[in-house]
C-alpha cells in the first residue's frame, strides 16, 4: 500500500453517536530549493480532534498555522502524508470517496462560482449532480433561501452579487444536499454585520438540528460567542484546546484574545507567556518546539513551489 492510500474516510452510523474525528493527521510539503536541493515543510503535524453532532469547534491560529490544510485534509478534498480522517453518521459503513462528498459541506475562503449562473441555477445544477429529484431540490433551495435571506437575489446573476451574497452563494452550495457535517474556512471573512449574522444564525440553527460544524476563523469574539470547543493550532500543531470557559481557567485571562495572544507567545518558546502559568507552559511546550511550520496548500505553492509528500 503506498503512504497516501493510508487516508480513509469511513462512514458508520451509531444511532446517536454522529461525529467525525481526525487521528494523528500529517500533511508533509517538500520545497525545491536552490541546487536542486529540498527540504519538508510539516503543514500539519500529528493532529487528533473529534467534533461531535450537534457541536460547533472553532479552529484558531494565526496565518500559516496550518488551519485550512487540515480542514482540507478533513473534508476529503486533500490527502494526507499520514493519518485517518473517520466520519460516523448511521449504520452503514462507506468508504466510496464520491458517496462520502454527500454527507460533508465544504466551504472555503476563495470557493470559486461560475459567475454567468444565478445563485437558484447553480443549486439546480448541484442537486442534479447529487442525484437528488427535482421536487426535492425546489423545495431545498426554498428553505436555503429563507434561511440565508436570498430572496431578493436569487436570480440574479451571481458575477453581479455583492460580496455578502455571494459568500450566502457559496454557502447554500454547501447546504442543497442537507449534508451531516459542516466545514467552513473563515465563512465570514471580509462580510460586511448583516451577512456574517445570517451565517452565524446558519450555523447556531444547524447546531440545533444535530449537525456537526468545524470552522476556522480569526475573529475571536465571534469564536467565543459561537463555539461550544475551540481548538488552537500553532506551526501545525494543537497548542490547547477546550471550550472558552475551559481555556479562561488554564490561562487566567477572561479575553479570548489575551488568551490566544499568550498561547501563541508560550508555543514559540517565551519562558512564561502571557499567564505565568507553568501547568499550560508545560501542556503546550512540546507543541511549540519541533514542528516545521504550518503552511496551507495555496501559500506553499505560491512561495516556494512545493510538492506533496
Amino acid at each position: 500500500m503506498e503512504e497516501n492510500d493510508r487516508m480513509e474516510v469511513i462512514i458508520l452510523m451509531k444511532g446517536n453517536h454522529n461525529m467525525i474525528m481526525a487521528d494523528h493527521l500529517v500533511k508533509t510539503f517538500i520545497k525545491n530549493e536552490k541546487k536542486n536541493r529540498k527540504s519538508e515543510i510539516k503543514a500539519v503535524d500529528d493532529i487528533s480532534l473529534t467534533v461531535r453532532e450537534g457541536e460547533i469547534v472553532g479552529i484558531l491560529g494565526p496565518n500559516g498555522a496550518g488551519k485550512t490544510t487540515l480542514l482540507r485534509m478533513m473534508s476529503k478534498l486533500m490527502r494526507p502524508t499520514d493519518g485517518q480522517v473517520s466520519i460516523r453518521i448511521g449504520a452503514e459503513e462507506i468508504t466510496d470517496e464520491i458517496e462520502i462528498k454527500r454527507y460533508i459541506g465544504y466551504l472555503s475562503n476563495n470557493t470559486k462560482l461560475y459567475g454567468r449562473l444565478s445563485t437558484r441555477e447553480l443549486l439546480q445544477m448541484l442537486g442534479t449532480i447529487y442525484g437528488i429529484r427535482e421536487k426535492t431540490v425546489e423545495e431545498r433551495i426554498a428553505q436555503i433561501s429563507q434561511v440565508l435571506s436570498m430572496d431578493a437575489f436569487l436570480d440574479n446573476r451571481i458575477e453581479k452579487l455583492s460580496t455578502g451574497q455571494t459568500q450566502r452563494a457559496s454557502i447554500a452550495r454547501c447546504l442543497v444536499h442537507d449534508p451531516q457535517v459542516y466545514i467552513f474556512d473563515e465563512p465570514t471573512l471580509g462580510l460586511d454585520i448583516i451577512s456574517s449574522a445570517a451565517i452565524i444564525d446558519f450555523m447556531k440553527r444547524e447546531r440545533e438540528r444535530g449537525k456537526t460544524v468545524l470552522y476556522s476563523t480569526h475573529y475571536m469574539e465571534e469564536a467565543e460567542y459561537l463555539c461550544d470547543r475551540i481548538v488552537m493550532i500553532h506551526h501545525g500543531r494543537i497548542i490547547s484546546e477546550g471550550t472558552p470557559g475551559e481555556l479562561r481557567s488554564k490561562t487566567g485571562q477572561n479575553s479570548l484574545r489575551d488568551i490566544f495572544s499568550g498561547l501563541i507567545l508560550s508555543a514559540d518558546g517565551s519562558k512564561e507567556g502571557l499567564f505565568g502559568n507553568g501547568e499550560l507552559q508545560d501542556d503546550i511546550v512540546s507543541a511549540g518546539s519541533g514542528a516545521a511550520g504550518g503552511m496551507s496548500r495555496q501559500t506553499a505553492k505560491r512561495e516556494g513551489m512545493y510538492d506533496e509528500r
